[in-house]
């Protein structure tokens, strides 16, 4: 069955970076839209970045993240990476890893989710 396993999260200063990682597996994910969600306390699931498995990997993100955030993927290691760089304390939530075997795909049509990374900015 898909598995879907986020790493690299944890404590970091504003201004600082990180790279999450989605190690994902179970199937091919050719032509999957794979993406990146968070969810802070009190607060809503949200859409953060979304990329294509194909060749041109199109990319997608939320106005809150553009021009700071970078989504990419690894073919040989089946894994879809987030850097994330100037880190505000509004970026701290719980961030999520998708999967869903169409593009374009809504927020609400995505499969397969990982269980989660803790990510906390300290101002």
């Amino acid at each position: 069955q898909v598995q879907l396993v986020e790493s690299g999260g944890g404590l970091v200063q504003a201004g600082g970076s990180l790279r999450l990682s989605c190690a994902a597996s179970g199937r091919t994910f050719s032509g999957y839209a794979m993406g990146w969600f968070r969810q802070a306390p009190g607060k809503e699931r949200e859409f953060v970045a979304a990329i294509r498995w194909t060749w041109h990997s199109t990319t997608r993100y939320a106005d809150s993240v553009k021009g700071r955030f970078t989504i990419s993927r690894d073919n040989a290691k089946n894994t879809v990476y987030l850097q994330m760089n100037s880190l505000k304390p509004e970026d701290t939530a719980v961030y999520y890893c998708a999967a869903a075997p169409r593009w374009p795909v809504s927020s609400d049509e995505y499969d397969y989710w990982g269980q989660g990374t803790q990510v906390t900015v300290s101002s």
